[in-house]
C-alpha cells in the first residue's frame, strides 16, 4: 500500500533536546554546567520519559510540561545543581528547542512531493507549538497530535489510534519516524511502517516489535516514499 502520510516524533526526532542544557552552559559564568551538561541533559532525559511511561501505566496523567519539570528537578538535584535561576534558564530555552539542520528541507521535500505530514508527540500542545514556531517549520505541518486527547503516553495504542483519527489513514499507509528505539517498536508492533531515527549510533531495544529501518538521520526519508 502506498505511503500517503509521515508523521513525526517531535523531541528528539525533529527538535534537538540536548539543546537546553548546551546553550545555557555555553552562556558566561556557567562554567560548572560547561562541564556537566551532556550528563544533565541524558538524566533529564531518562527521567522525563521514565515518569512518561510510569504516569501511562498507572493511570495517572500530568501534562508533559509538568513531566518535563519533574525530570529536571531531580537530575539537578542528582548533579548538586541547586539553582532556580539556573533552573529557569534550561525551561526557558526547553520551550523553544531548534529543530535538527536536516529537518526542514526534509519536510519542504516532503510536501513538495504531496505528502501529509505531522507531529505525533507526548508534549503538550503550548510546549510543540512554540517549537514549531521557534524553528520555524510551520508552512510544511499539515497537524500536530499531542497526547492531551487520550491523557496517555506513548506507547499506549490509543496514542497512535490519533493518526487514523484526524487523518483517516490505516495502519500501511503511515510512515512513521522516530529518534527513540522504543518508540519506532511500538509503532511497528501497532502497524506502521516505521522509522528509528538512531542518532548517537544506540544499540536496539530488545522488544517485541523492530522498526522497519533504521537511518543516522531524517535527510533520506523523502527517499523511502
Amino acid at each position: 500500500m502506498t505511503i500517503t502520510t509521515c508523521v513525526f516524533d517531535a523531541y528528539g526526532t525533529l527538535f534537538d533536546v540536548n539543546a537546553a542544557a548546551r546553550v545555557v552552559a555555553e552562556e558566561p559564568g556557567q562554567e560548572k554546567l560547561a562541564d556537566l551538561w551532556p550528563e544533565l541533559a541524558a538524566l533529564w532525559r531518562r527521567k522525563q520519559l521514565e515518569y512518561s511511561w510510569l504516569r501511562a501505566v498507572s493511570g495517572r496523567h500530568l501534562d508533559f510540561w509538568e513531566v518535563t519539570q519533574d525530570g529536571l528537578d531531580y537530575a539537578m538535584e542528582a548533579m548538586d545543581l541547586h539553582d532556580n535561576a539556573l533552573r529557569a534558564k534550561l525551561l526557558g530555552v526547553y520551550k523553544e528547542l531548534p529543530a535538527f539542520p536536516e529537518v526542514p528541507e526534509m519536510l519542504k521535500t516532503l510536501k513538495e512531493r504531496g505528502m501529509t505530514t505531522a507531529i505525533l508527540t507526548n508534549g503538550s500542545p503550548e510546549m510543540v507549538v512554540a517549537a514549531v514556531k521557534s524553528a520555524g517549520i510551520g508552512p510544511w505541518l499539515d497537524d500536530v497530535l499531542t497526547v492531551e486527547e487520550v491523557r496517555s503516553y506513548k506507547p499506549d495504542r490509543r496514542v497512535y489510534d490519533l493518526v487514523f483519527d484526524h487523518f483517516g489513514a490505516v495502519q500501511q499507509e503511515v510512515l512513521f519516524a522516530s529518534a527513540n528505539g522504543w518508540d519506532a517498536a511500538a509503532a511497528a508492533g501497532y502497524g506502521f511502517a516505521t522509522v528509528w531515527v538512531n542518532r548517537e549510533g544506540a544499540p536496539q531495544d530488545r522488544l517485541w516489535a523492530a522498526p522497519h529501518r533504521i537511518l543516522p538521520d531524517l535527510s533520506t526519508i523523502p527517499d523511502l516514499i
